[in-house]
């Protein structure tokens, strides 16, 4: 953040007055999230890398921001608004988007870490973004400061709205929804929301006319515009959120662009493969999710069960992560699982989450948080190096230390032309705590295992709970609850996947071995049946300050087999140990890397090292040959370039 003071004389001054923003009560979901802001996180695995964010990647981005002319082309595009001219900077229709990511991660950090030299130089950023807006609401930095030279050679040049498949202007716009939402949400500020409500009016004037039925290459504007309707109350957003997914592949309505990469081969509701780009498919299956609750569809609902169901058990990674393909980002197809040439985007973990997050507030069902809990731990932090500056776009499963898989490099990188990545963790990351708690009437769920203490609302009864806890390194967690008044309400408690002895959801992974013990479960020192209903231990009781359940997930070394569909996975194993997918680096194993095998029979011993790879359990295995070293896959990459691999031939 050093060369905002260059641009802030040219700011122009001033807000956007379009609307009056209002927060709505109405809830489209019959579960609602506990918010982040009602979350005091006290974690020793998640707070440090959230403050990571707070303290230094924030600030990172944005400097990257500045230096290669994110936050110029809003200035340059108000230079030509005004009748000057000027030359768009950067290689990317959407860079934009990095901004308003980067803005997104500030405002979830903000809400429980106040910074109000943060809050002030975010503010500045909003200003300057107002200035690349035009009159009507217009706001794609590339194509206002000149629309026939795009910064890319792969984007056509043209007027607004042609090329929408590649334009990216509704994808600039969704981000923009997100983050205004978010930004209005943590300060109660208008700066952004008006923003973004002047160009939501517009995508609604232009694109809300029953005979232009244009949709959007990269999906996200319609979570983005649900948002906004949120926020507002006003029907045209929602509406125009369900146009678009409803015109996406129907060829009665408009010319499709067809399946690879867009999504766009078929009507939404007719879909049952997750096909094309990665990101852009769990962006819309979301937004699909959205409308199924909001307008009670069951058509849709049927439609996102139907993706659900082939991506978790055919198209599903490990580590959580999704896409097969470097080319054009893709899934692939059934079974198609590649290690070495793994694409599993960073974006598509995080994207898979937020996914994952609608389908449990919709449904209740533990099984999208199993899938949401193996993707935090391995798919989602693997993108970002321990020491937060450096980044994977593609999380592979191998790497032989030659294949540049991660944009031309072998390695995490400090930034790309494309920084989808980076900015994608930095809003999401903060967010996290969003993702512990939820309710239903007189049901409080506990989905993810986080040492905290929280404030919950049942029927105007105001809960006090906490976690205390070491966990993912181990599986003992405490939970205190406290009603303010004595209440009979539900206590849900998720059982881990790994801790049921199911990998994930579905048929394509199975544990070869067996547990050596069953988690238990006591309130107030007195155990309780731990049956669960839906992959949940339901406690009903009258609560009473000072209550107290006591979990144990007992943890040890697992061994993983897949379906032997997935061709080059036959005859493989992999390691776990709790919510932790395991590899071996090289330079771990100098000797033995190239040789190591596994049997189902192996020991193990697990170790703590504090003081290594930002502390760690480390698994090793003794032969005749010696030692093999494994870590948590998340951890791969803090040592420079590196062979690496999760899988490993079975003896």
């Amino acid at each position: 953040m050093k060369n905002i003071a260059l641009l802030l004389p040219l700011m122009l001054l001033g807000t956007i007055g379009c609307h009056s923003p209002k927060d709505t009560t109405a809830h489209h979901y019959p579960i609602e999230d506990v918010k982040l802001s009602e979350v005091k996180l006290t974690d020793s695995f998640w707070l440090p890398r959230i403050q990571l964010v707070q303290n230094k990647v924030i600030a990172h981005a944005f400097d990257k921001c500045e230096t290669e002319g994110r936050i110029e082309n809003f200035v340059t595009a108000g230079t030509v608004i005004q009748g000057g001219s000027g030359c768009a900077r950067g290689k990317m229709p959407f860079d934009d988007t990095d901004v308003y990511k980067v803005l997104e991660g500030v405002a979830y950090s903000l809400i429980n870490n106040p910074n109000a030299g943060l809050e002030h130089y975010s503010d500045s950023i909003i200003a300057i973004v107002a200035q690349g807006q035009e009159p009507d609401g217009y706001l794609t930095t590339w194509r206002t400061i000149n629309p026939h030279q795009p910064t890319s050679e792969w984007v056509p040049g043209g007027e607004r709205w042609s090329h929408l498949e590649i334009s990216h202007e509704l994808y600039n716009s969704g981000h923009l929804f997100e983050a205004a939402a978010a930004y209005h949400w943590a300060t109660g500020k208008d700066n952004l929301l008006n923003i973004a409500l002047k160009n939501a009016d517009l995508l609604v004037e232009v694109f809300g006319d029953s005979t232009y039925n244009a949709v959007p290459g990269h999906q996200i504007v319609e979570t983005g515009l649900i948002k906004l309707y949120q926020i507002t109350g006003k029907e045209e957003y929602l509406a125009l959120s369900k146009k678009f997914l409803d015109l996406r592949g129907d060829a009665s309505k408009r010319e499709i662009w067809g399946a690879t990469n867009i999504q766009d081969h078929l009507p939404v509701l007719q879909q049952d493969e997750a096909v094309g780009h990665a990101v852009r498919a769990v962006y819309m299956y979301a937004g699909m999710t959205d409308i199924a609750a909001i307008y009670q569809d069951t058509a849709y609902l049927r439609a996102v069960h139907r993706l659900w169901d082939n991506m978790t058990n055919q198209k599903l990674y490990l580590t959580g992560g999704i896409g097969a393909r470097h080319h054009n980002e893709e899934f692939g197809d059934n079974y198609e699982l590649p290690n070495l040439t793994a694409y599993s985007e960073t974006c598509a973990s995080i994207g898979s989450v937020y996914w994952n997050e609608r389908l449990f507030r919709l449904s209740g069902e533990a099984k999208y948080y199993d899938l949401i809990e193996r993707t935090l731990y391995n798919g989602v932090i693997a993108g970002i190096s321990l020491d937060g500056t450096h980044f994977f776009y593609p999380n592979p499963l191998e790497s032989d230390g030659e294949f540049a898989f991660n944009k031309g490099a072998r390695t995490r990188e400090a930034w790309f032309d494309c920084s989808c990545c980076p900015t994608n963790l930095i809003r999401f990351i903060p967010y996290v705590p969003n993702l512990i708690y939820a309710t239903q009437g007189d049901n409080l769920y506990v989905n993810l295992f986080m040492a905290n203490e929280a404030n919950v609302m049942l029927d105007n009864n105001k809960i006090a709970i906490s976690q205390t806890t070491q966990y993912p390194s181990d599986g003992k967690v405490t939970i205190d609850v406290s009603p303010e008044t004595e209440k009979d309400f539900t206590l849900k408690i998720r059982v881990p996947g790994w801790a049921k002895n199911e990998v994930t959801p579905g048929s394509l992974y199975r544990y070869a071995d067996k547990p050596n013990s069953n988690y238990t479960v006591s309130v107030n020192g007195e155990t309780v049946d731990t049956t669960p209903n839906k992959d949940y231990i339901e406690i009903e009781r009258k609560w009473e300050k000072g209550d107290q359940i006591a979990l144990d997930f007992p943890m040890q070394v697992r061994q993983v087999m897949a379906d032997n569909k997935v061709e080059n996975l036959q005859q493989h194993i992999a390691l776990e140990y709790g919510p932790f997918v395991y590899c071996a680096e090289q330079v771990d194993n100098l000797s033995s890397f190239d040789s190591i095998k596994l049997s189902a029979d192996d020991e193990y011993q697990v170790d703590l090292q504090p003081d290594f790879l930002g502390g760690i359990h480390q698994i090793q295995k003794k032969n005749a040959n010696g030692v093999y070293t494994f870590i948590p896959y998340y951890a791969w990459a803090n040592r420079g370039v590196n062979k690496m691999k999760v899988w490993f031939q079975q003896l």
